[in-house]
């Protein structure tokens, strides 16, 4: 045996007995861990670390926290439907119905199963959405849970869309606004949106009265949206009041019945008339054209939304020259007898002409106001110091924040006294370099109706008498009732606002507009502000006619026949006694006009 193999052998022999005795295998130079002993312990620590935070999360969602579970687990199949209120009803004075809301459906799908739907029911779908197949798609292609496909839906139209059984499509129960008095009525009362809120008019202003309070309850819902169970009523609809307004829908019928017919005869731009009640203050008709029908405002324009009697300002012209009178008799400056000579027919305030349409001549106050001299009220103006005439102004609601109860209604204006000067002072006095709404110069007139006091306006329904603002003293304001008549005789500028049985008192004005910052001769604005009758005045009518064509466009043209048709058939739709025997009504073909 050589030495190596007995070198061999002895190393097994060697290893066999300590295997024989033993001995660890980390003994062996070849088999031992070269490994560090704190490694080992880490990885032994982050496994138990990682199994106690397993069982400490286990034990806080199933026993600590399970409200949050149940609660998103409920919000994946309970909802909450909104039960929406009745909106209440808009009556006239006489309870016709001139707003009512009526049960409709909103469609709405959930995208992903409805596109899944054969393409010949999408396309019958579509088509009593009455919308083209490609913007239903469109309106499909999205990642939300649902959409709405359309808004107030009527009930015919939504029973032939569930007969196409089209899983995921459902419905929503609200209701859609009905205005059985359309176009006539409109400007009055106005319209609500799709989400059956107030827009415009009476809608808007008494939108928390009429709204009422939805209801909700709880149910579960499949994921098609089918409700699978009822969970019981959560809370109750309270339903909105209905609001009973204080104008007639006979005497409204016959307002833009007749501003209408103005507007077409007269080839205008625009009318608007107005119907006060001279006892409560009560608006019993507001008209204005053109108008729109609320129940189709798929072509609505702006001038049609336009409500001229409450928004829209003017200089009242002639129209306020009464006023100027009014102030000169109460302050006893003047008497209806006062004379005057106005020749020759101008004068001159600080470098300025101003002038009559005609040389008058010598005129009373009475004549000044039957010929719409504007010479007379300069002169009585002048008489007058600025501050007591702002305060007239100011008293009958001229440039002050209207409180009628009717949104958007303009305040006009009036400058502080102290700014005029002396030429912007005599303008005044006869309605120009200050603005009023046709709504506030009728009011204004209250004074002369109600014998010298003045009260609110209101578009409600008035259950008690209304308390006034003494103005002036009730002398005065028969003396300018007196002077208003004669306006409406023959000699005066309103002789074509006579009314067949009943004595009518009032005045004219024509007023330039102004165009690109200058008074314009081509375009102007004529209306008429009258009392009737005047025995025991029940109306005051305001009637404007904006941009009327022709060679006559005066208000004694325009708006003063205007007014005698409003007047002829207000009264006796409304039973007034008349108090005149006359009945032939002597009417010049071309009527004196006022001075511009």
């Amino acid at each position: 045996m050589t030495r190596g193999a007995a070198k061999h052998s002895n190393l097994r022999s060697n290893a066999r007995v300590a295997a024989s005795k033993g001995v660890a295998f980390s003994k062996s130079p070849v088999l031992a861990v070269r490994l560090p002993d704190w490694r080992s312990r880490l990885v032994l620590f982050v496994l138990f670390a990682a199994f106690a935070a397993l069982g400490l999360r286990a034990i806080w969602l199933q026993g600590v926290s399970n409200q949050f579970l149940q609660k998103q687990g409920k919000s994946r199949y309970e909802r909450t439907l909104e039960l929406p209120a009745t909106r209440g009803r808009i009556l006239d004075r006489n309870g016709a119905v001139l707003a009512t809301s009526l049960p409709v459906r909103a469609i709405w799908g959930i995208p992903e199963d409805v596109l899944q739907a054969p393409p010949e029911k999408l396309r019958a779908l579509a088509g009593l959405l009455e919308m083209p197949e490609s913007e239903l798609r469109k309106k499909l292609d999205s990642d939300r849970s649902f959409v709405y496909l359309k808004r107030q839906v009527e009930m015919p139209i939504v029973d032939q869309i569930l007969k196409l059984k089209i899983d995921g499509i459902d419905t929503r129960k609200e209701y859609k606004r009905f205005y059985p008095q359309g176009e006539v009525m409109t400007h009055v009362v106005g319209f609500t949106n799709v989400e059956d809120k107030g827009q415009e008019g009476m809608e808007l202003q008494h939108q928390k009265t009429l709204m009422g309070v939805a209801g909700s309850r709880r149910v579960i819902k499949d994921r098609l949206g089918h409700i699978a169970e009822d969970l019981g009523m959560f809370r109750e609809p309270h339903q909105g009041r209905d609001l009973t307004l204080s104008v007639d829908s006979k005497l409204q019928y016959i307002a833009f019945t007749s501003i209408k017919n103005a507007v077409e005869k007269f080839n205008a731009k625009a009318g608007a008339a107005v119907v006060l009640d001279v006892q409560t203050g009560e608006v019993l008709a507001l008209a204005n054209y053109p108008t729109y029908n609320p129940n189709d405002r798929s072509k609505l324009t702006g001038e049609q939304l336009r409500n001229r009697v409450i928004t829209d300002t003017f200089e009242p012209g002639s129209t306020i020259k009464p006023l100027t009178v009014a102030l000169g008799l109460e302050t006893g400056r003047v008497t209806p007898d006062t004379v005057f000579d106005n020749n020759p027919g101008y004068m001159m305030v600080t470098g300025r002409r101003i002038r009559d349409f005609h040389n008058y001549g010598v005129q009373t106050v009475s004549g000044i106001i039957q010929k719409s001299s504007n010479l007379g009220v300069v002169k009585i103006a002048q008489m007058i110091p600025q501050q007591e005439m702002w305060e007239l102004y100011t008293k009958v609601g001229y440039g002050q924040a209207p409180r009628f109860g009717f949104p958007g209604a303009a305040a006009g204006r009036v400058r502080p006294y102290k700014t005029w000067k002396p030429v912007e002072y005599a303008n005044m006095a006869f309605g120009h370099g200050l603005s009023v709404s046709l709504l506030q110069m009728a009011r204004s007139y209250m004074i002369f109706a109600r014998n010298g006091d003045i009260i609110p306006l209101s578009f409600v329904k008035v259950d008690e008498q209304p308390v006034g603002q003494q103005v002036i003293s009730p002398k005065t304001a028969a003396q300018v009732r007196t002077m208003l008549e004669s306006v409406v005789g023959p000699g005066g500028t309103a002789s074509r606002a006579q009314v067949a049985g009943y004595r009518v008192g009032g005045k004219t004005g024509t007023a330039e507009k102004i165009v690109n910052g200058r008074y314009s001769r081509t375009n102007n604005i004529g209306y008429f502000a009258g009392i009737a009758p005047m025995s025991k005045p029940r109306f005051i009518i305001a009637v404007m006619v904006d941009d009327p064509s022709g060679a006559l466009r005066t208000g004694g043209y325009v708006a003063a026949p205007t007014a005698a048709d409003l007047f002829s058939n207000a009264l006796r739709a409304a039973n007034v006694p008349p108090d005149s025997s006359i009945t032939d009504i002597i009417i010049p073909e071309v009527p004196l006009e006022e001075s511009m």
